[in-house]
């Protein structure tokens, strides 16, 4: 009987991310990869769109649709909205078949996040069809997708930089020796640079747009290219169209405050760790993963502030949903 409903289950691992969701499926790896974002009808609430469709959709919807973005500094904000988001995106991995199997999911979560909000991301995923809901920490689930050897007895840190949240851990002998997490990330990084161009430049710009500019010039520390990037948005005098051209000078100056938050976390966290496990960090290096350790010079900087060497995981975007991915397998071989 166990064999029959095998063939008919799931198992997936979830990065359930402020900024991205990301779906991994057993045997086939990373299958779904698309932003956190729900257009709805107003009023009725009825999904328009799910996911890159939607995100298109930001700032840009007529009065009778809202884009929502359900998840807000990693955990539920809309949980109406994040249930129809995970069920859409579990649908879309299944295949289709006559017999519907209900999924096995690990999915991760910051470990900042209170019992209620756990409960939120339990309940979201139970009522989007899985059958068994396991949560692990987003450092871990980071530390398994990015092939570290957590079970060793030596330190190892990890530096997991998302949409909404930043955990850095030190895990040693599969354990999460000290932890700790904040609640900035990525999206605060769109933020700074919004609130800097409207204070210097007298000019409002979308979510969009700031990401872009974070992409394309963003950086963290100071190097020779000075990269150029042209900038639409509306002049908050005149109310009209202007554009405007920033370089990545400016940038790194507008990303200084959320930056030197995470930097500091960092250094608080080595200074919390025993002296043997930071002996091995010195050796070993933090390693960064989630969308923020793409951020260029981040690495660096970093490196230059707390004397230890700062390695970017091989695929910063993947290594919370791989490692949840991978940890559901081990528990189902127990």
């Amino acid at each position: 009987m166990s064999k029959i409903s095998e063939m008919f289950s799931l198992d997936l691992g979830i990065d359930l991310g402020t900024a991205n969701t990301l779906v991994y499926v057993k045997g086939r790896g990373i299958v779904l990869s698309e932003p956190s974002v729900v257009a709805v009808e107003r009023g009725t609430k009825r999904v328009i769109a799910v996911g890159q469709e939607a995100k298109r959709m930001l700032g840009r919807t007529p009065g009778d649709i809202i884009a929502i973005r359900p998840l807000r500094d990693g955990v539920i904000a809309d949980f109406e909205t994040t249930e129809k988001m995970i069920k859409f995106f579990i649908e879309k991995v299944i295949p289709k078949s006559l017999f519907k199997p209900k999924p096995r999911v690990v999915m991760g979560v910051p470990s900042c996040i209170t019992e209620v909000e756990k409960r939120a991301v339990r309940e979201s995923a139970e009522q989007a069809g899985s059958k068994e809901i396991y949560l692990i920490e987003e450092s871990m689930a980071s530390a398994i997708g990015a092939n570290i050897p957590i079970n060793e007895p030596a330190g190892n840190m990890i530096c997991d930089i998302g949409g909404g949240t930043t955990e850095i851990s030190v895990i040693s002998l599969g354990g999460m020796v000290i932890s700790n997490a904040i609640r900035i990330g990525g999206d605060e990084f769109d933020e700074a640079i919004i609130k800097h161009i409207k204070l210097v430049h007298n000019l409002v710009i979308g979510e969009s747009s700031a990401e872009e500019i974070k992409i394309r010039i963003g950086n963290a520390y100071p190097e020779r290219e000075v990269k150029k990037i042209e900038i639409k948005g509306r002049d908050t005098i005149s109310g009209l169209p202007k554009i405007l051209e920033m370089d990545s000078f400016e940038i790194r100056d507008a990303l200084q405050e959320p930056i030197n938050i995470i930097v500091e976390e960092i250094k608080k966290t080595l200074d919390q760790t025993p002296p043997e496990l930071a002996a091995d960090i010195v050796e070993r290096g933090i390693v960064l993963t989630g969308g923020g350790a793409l951020l260029t010079g981040l690495s660096k900087l970093i490196s230059s502030q707390t004397g230890v060497p700062v390695i970017i995981a091989e695929n910063p975007l993947l290594c919370v949903a791989l490692g949840a991915g991978k940890f559901l397998e081990t528990i189902l071989k127990k």
